[in-house]
């Protein structure tokens, strides 16, 4: 009882500890990528990106209410509720490690101080260095389902050996059921957790056999993969199929209701479950029955899956794929509108498509389910085992990276290169360096040795791999995000993994398999492509987890260790050895990790989309194309009720035709778009894709004319195929616009100075060789609005989705605002300013509340910041005031670029983008203001371009080349400032350091 008392308490001190330590450095609103969604539907029970977290969900909606009311604050209390599940993880982290350090050290009997203070301090120095280790910490403070998957990972192995430790007992297989239940209940989160599974099942085999063998080991394994591969496949998806095929014939072969099959297949599944537990009981079959039951709790579990069908059929805001009928359910859980990724089998980057092999589909209509046509797969002239180099589009870095001439085919040896050197080593390894060796920096790294690399502080160590690390300045050893462990944690791991090893190999084995599983076997599931949009270490943190347990055994190996060379009392080197691990691991970890990990003053992501939406005019239409410039504006809109008024229409979606059904409703304040055309026009099935064939076609062809015959059911106005069928096309690429001038001035589209400059037509070359439904949407709503509502496209959109319309495209800051100008503009790209919105908005709209005082902007608000709202609103508002002479603007505009400055600066792109204020401030004589941020500019591009060298100096290989091109482009720019302003002592500096990095690489 004083065993377990203790057990109970410290476990629950340490999650209290992490608990605290995360709501003390969690994030107050959204955070970026997928939170803002998750939030947003969260609060309003509403409908995730594929596949979905509905469990997720409805546990952060019970969070969002301890908000009480205040919108501001439900972002802020769903963080929370990551925060609390992490420390429920780091409670059962815990309890795991003792059990399995009590189970090594004596498993039964009572244990003296000495093995209690193994024991305990394995747990503490474990659990907590796991809770402040980089990944762990990221993902515990901001409302993702990672934390939530976490829990059910460490709920589900604690249990495990639960089970273990009172396998003989009556009733232990109890402990399996629950097991089994919270199984099916992660499904509703994450998928990661169902990874234990083989692990489980090699720990089962130990336990109950007398005799191990390794014919039985492997088939142990061959039933955990298999159980594994039933659960992903059996009960997630097939379990919908065969329902859907149950449907597809009471309603279409006996015309009975929707539903009717889905409501029988449900009975027949349940009346087979119950009577084969019934069957089991009457035989005496146990193991049938356990196996059954368990079946039964993970469907249970997977129950929470209802939720998507209860709520898509309501009129929700997010309703991700419209999961509303069976099929469409099917489709969301199968992921169907994300590219697969090749695992066995599969073509490299440069083999050519030869065959395609059609799929069918179905969609729900009126009465009776319809036909279609399904995802195509495609047959190569050349495929490979083990296929890791398959991305076309990627093509030129994976011959960079291997070495490939262009037109040489990769072998097989060439796929396992990619796999070992950039999978393994790039996208998992340098993860699991940065959580137990140290991390350069948060800059996200493709090789470059000067970003995003593992690092341990050990500088002449450190240099053999990174040039310059033992002659680093204070510049770089003071970032926030450099966090160096000095292989500490890392070694307590190994040398907990051989004790565990020399100890118990068959619990050694289990441990292993799960730290394989939950790492390197997600690295081949998962196949990446390189150049991801940011760090995927979240991915692998169960991995991470697993080794904190060996970090805690190895405080064990040490006291044992250090009991064999010191003749010291057992009980005071017990508790010494605890303390000098616990300074190694977690005091260690979370001394430097706080700095970049304390999110509490962050506000960047609900800053931008606030700046964007209040960008805005009334009723607009607000085009968005990714994660990061879509989901901050749903929050804010969803949860806080921020200009609900504007439509926000993410480009990418729009090729999907849930989405423009809902684009054709009245959402929140907004009204439907003006789309001239029905649903069924582009319903599921029906213009997925509208080839271009140029029919040669004399002058520009009216927008609604080409929309006509693209939407026209008539075959006269469709093209015939080899097969007989019929097909839309557009018939040329040149499109107008009629303007309708009197709409335009009446709903003052255009700033007065551009009203004499409005032209009779529109006039643009479409630039690609397709026509998807978000195309046929923007021309429907170019046609029906009549510009009673405006149109904007954020800046972060590629040139694509403006449909050719470039030159029509007028910045206005952070966005781009539609607008029928012609001043002499080019065709290729947006070059349209409207200085005084810029200014106006800049001056009297966007708030950047502590971007000069937050002591580490991190990676992802640092990049937009800078690329986004720095370079499109204050470095090009500031040259084209200064280019129409509105000096006393222009000079408004720097004052408040030089008040924005962040603390410290990251990036030789932030130097040259300041190079536009400095010289702005000394020609409208701020000189004070113009030197303080000259000096301090031309400080940092000493500094980054100093680290370039000592990179160039080892070599050719591993340079920031766009950092080196930034930079000396920056000094140009400060040294033509320095002679227009006679700065003796700037033109000095520059020269000084142009001389020095001109003579090293040019």
């Amino acid at each position: 009882m004083k065993y377990n008392r203790i057990n109970n308490l410290l476990g629950w001190l340490c999650g209290i500890i992490a608990f605290l330590i995360y709501s003390f450095t969690t994030e107050k609103f959204s955070s970026w990528w997928d939170t803002g969604e998750f939030i947003a539907s969260a609060y309003k029970l509403e409908i995730v990106h594929q596949p979905g977290a509905p469990l997720f969900l409805m546990l952060q909606n019970v969070f969002s209410n301890l908000a009480l009311g205040d919108t501001s604050k439900i972002a802020y209390w769903m963080n929370i509720g990551s925060a609390a599940c992490s420390g429920l993880t780091i409670v059962f982290l815990f309890w795991t490690i003792t059990a399995i350090a009590r189970k090594l050290i004596s498993r039964e009997g009572e244990l003296d101080f000495t093995q209690q203070v193994k024991i305990f301090g394995a747990g503490l120095v474990g659990a907590l260095a796991y809770s402040f280790s980089d990944t762990f910490w990221y993902s515990a403070v901001e409302s993702e389902v990672y934390a939530m998957s976490s829990l059910c990972t460490a709920v589900v192995f604690w249990l495990a050996l639960k089970w273990e430790r009172r396998a003989d007992e009556p009733d232990a297989n109890k402990w399996l059921l629950v097991l089994a239940y919270v199984m099916g209940l992660s499904i509703g989160v994450h998928l990661l957790n169902l990874l234990t599974i083989p692990a489980i099942a090699l720990l089962i085999y130990f336990r109950k056999s007398k005799a191990i063998t390794w014919t039985g080991i492997a088939k142990s394994l061959g039933w955990g993969v298999l159980v594994l591969g039933f659960i992903l496949w059996g009960v997630i998806q097939y379990s919908v199929r065969i329902a859907a095929q149950f449907d597809l014939f009471f309603v279409n072969g006996m015309g009975l209701p929707f539903g009717t099959g889905i409501i029988l297949f449900v009975l027949l599944l349940v009346s087979a479950i119950v009577f084969g537990i019934y069957y089991s009981i009457k035989k005496a079959k146990p193991i049938l029955n356990l196996a059954l039951l368990s079946l039964a709790f993970i469907y249970l579990g997977f129950g929470s899956y209802t939720f998507l069908l209860v709520r898509s059929q309501t009129n929700i805001t997010l309703n991700n794929n419209a999961p509303d009928n069976v099929f469409s359910f099917l489709g969301y859980l199968a992921r169907e509108q994300y590219q697969s990724e090749p695992l066995f089998k599969g073509p490299n980057f440069n083999s050519q498509i030869v065959g395609v092999n059609e799929n069918s589909d179905f969609r729900k209509d009126e009465k009776n389910y319809a036909e279609i046509k399904g995802r195509s797969s495609y047959e190569y002239d050349k495929e490979v085992l083990f296929p890791r180099v398959y991305s076309e589009k990627h093509s030129d870095f994976y011959r960079q990276y291997l070495g490939l001439a262009e037109g040489e085919t990769p072998s097989f040896i060439d796929n396992m290169r990619f796999f070992f050197g950039y999978q393994l080593g790039h996208m998992y390894s340098r993860y699991f360096m940065w959580n137990f060796v140290g991390r350069q920096n948060d800059s996200p790294s493709q090789g470059e040795y000067s970003s995003g690399n593992w690092i341990s502080g050990i500088s002449f160590l450190d240099n053999l791999r990174l040039p310059g690390q033992n002659q680093l300045s204070e510049f770089f050893k003071n970032d926030p995000s450099r966090n160096t462990y000095f292989f500490l944690p890392l070694l307590l791991g190994v040398i907990g993994l051989a004790w565990q090893l020399k100890k118990s190999r068959k619990d050694t084995a289990i441990v292993g398999l799960l730290f394989f599983f939950t790492g390197i076997a997600i690295v081949l599931y998962l196949n990446q492509s390189p150049l991801q949009p940011r760090e995927r270490d979240y991915a692998y943190a169960g991995s991470f987890y697993v080794f904190a347990i060996w970090i805690g055994l190895g405080m064990i190996a040490v006291t044992d260790f250090l009991q064999q060379k010191i003749k010291v009392s057992s009980k005071q080197l017990a508790v010494a050895s605890a303390g000098l691990c616990m300074l190694a691991g977690p005091v260690l970890l979370i001394s430097q990790n706080w700095d970049d990990h304390d999110r509490s003053a962050r506000t960047m992501t609900r800053d931008m989309a606030y700046n964007a939406l209040q960008s805005c005019e009334p009723n607009a239409i607000l085009f968005t194309y990714a994660d990061n410039d879509t989901f901050p504006l749903w929050y804010l809109q969803e949860v806080e009720g921020v200009r609900t008024d504007v439509r926000v229409l993410n480009y990418g979606y729009m090729q999907s035709e849930w989405y423009v059904k809902q684009a054709m409703q009245d959402l929140n304040q907004s009204k439907a778009l003006p789309i001239g055309f029905s649903y069924d026009k582009v319903k599921k099935g029906v213009r997925e894709v509208v080839r271009v064939l140029d029919m040669g076609i004399e002058g520009h062809v009216d927008v609604d004319k080409m929309l006509a015959v693209m939407l026209s059911d008539d075959p006269s106005n469709k093209v015939q195929l080899q097969d007989g069928s019929f097909e839309n096309i557009l018939p040329s690429k040149k499109l107008q616009l009629k303007v309708n001038k009197d709409a335009v001035l009446k709903n003052k589209v255009v700033p007065k100075e551009w009203e004499s400059y409005v032209p009779e037509y529109m006039q643009w070359d479409y630039q690609q060789s397709y026509v998807s439904r978000s195309e046929l949407v923007l021309m429907s709503i170019l046609a029906e609005n009549n510009w009673e509502r405006p149109i904007y496209f954020t800046q972060m959109s590629p040139n694509s989705v403006f449909m050719g319309m470039d030159k029509y495209m007028a910045s206005e800051g952070l966005l781009y605002k539609l607008m029928p100008v012609e001043v002499g503009q080019a065709a290729n790209a947006p070059s349209l300013v409207n200085t005084d919105k810029i200014y106006s908005n800049a001056m009297d709209k966007y708030r950047w509340p502590n971007i000069s005082s937050i002591n580490h902007l991190d990676t992802d608000s640092n990049t937009f910041f800078e690329g986004w709202a720095y370079a499109n609103v204050y470095q090009q508002g500031i040259n084209q005031l200064m280019a129409q002479n509105k000096t006393k603007q222009a000079r408004d505009l720097a004052l408040k670029a030089y008040d924005l400055q962040p603390k410290r600066i990251k990036s030789a792109k932030l130097t040259y983008l300041n190079a536009t204020v400095v010289d702005t401030l000394y020609k409208t004589q701020e000189l004070e203001k113009a030197k303080s941020l000259a000096n301090r500019n031309i400080a940092a591009l000493d500094e980054l371009l100093n680290q370039q060298l000592l990179i160039t100096s080892k070599g050719m290989h591993g340079f920031d080349g766009y950092t080196i091109h930034l930079g000396m482009e920056a000094l140009t720019r400060y040294k033509a400032i320095g002679e227009s302003a006679k700065d003796e002592a700037l033109l000095a500096q520059v020269n000084r350091m142009e001389e020095r990095y001109k003579q090293a690489w040019m």
